[in-house]
């Protein structure tokens, strides 16, 4: 991973640019060799860990035509040609704080499934999270709530809201604030990410151990 060197505070800060075209040449230039490193560095292991073959997708935001972006990613799907209608892993920024999550996104046409699986299981993932890790129903804000403060009632309405309401979305992982040393120290973050995506593949594996 010689091309991955941890997070920077210029690379937040990206978010501070004006104008749409200023802030995409910043994004691709800053960040997104970043992210091509870690999209490249896990595809091997989240293959393995949930026994399919992972492939990475560099957010382009091709549709913007006005607004700048606001956070930037990547993303990884058992499918070569995009990740939104398949639950799916991210690594990206914000302009606060870098976010890791498992995340099923309202374009998933499996989400009913995805729900009843999680539903079922819903005494082993309340056990697997860990109580720092976040949960969030919407993956265009930057907001989410610790696992320990939503509790088993948190969860579980999350779980259903998937399932009943059709722009429901469902993520969970971690957020880790720009200022944590532990962003621009290449080993220890990818360690920490490691860790991380043992986590989130066992949840990701629930769906493929049917209800």
């Amino acid at each position: 991973m010689s091309t991955f060197t941890g997070f920077q505070q210029e690379d937040f800060d990206v978010f501070n640019i004006d104008g749409l075209d200023q802030r995409m040449d910043a994004i691709k230039t800053i960040i997104r060799p970043k992210l091509e490193a870690l999209g490249q560095h896990f595809a091997p292991a989240l293959s393995v860990a949930t026994g399919s073959e992972m492939f990475f997708h560099v957010a382009k935001h091709a549709r913007r035509t006005v607004n700048p972006p606001v956070d930037t990613w990547v993303a990884w799907a058992a499918d070569k040609r995009g990740y939104k209608k398949h639950p799916h892993f991210q690594i990206g920024l914000w302009g606060t704080h870098l976010f890791v999550w498992y995340a099923v996104i309202y374009e998933a046409p499996a989400k009913s499934e995805i729900s009843q699986a999680l539903s079922t299981h819903l005494d082993e993932v309340l056990a697997l999270v860990p109580n720092e890790f976040r949960w969030s129903g919407d993956h265009t804000l930057p907001d989410s709530t610790p696992h320990e403060a939503l509790g088993k009632a948190g969860v579980q309405k999350l779980v259903d809201r998937l399932a009943q309401v059709k722009k429901a979305e469902l993520l969970c992982g971690i957020t880790i604030d720009r200022h944590d040393p532990v962003l621009a120290d290449k080993d220890a973050l990818l360690s920490r990410l490691e860790q991380t995506f043992d986590v989130l593949t066992r949840l990701y594996n629930f769906n493929r151990s049917g209800a």
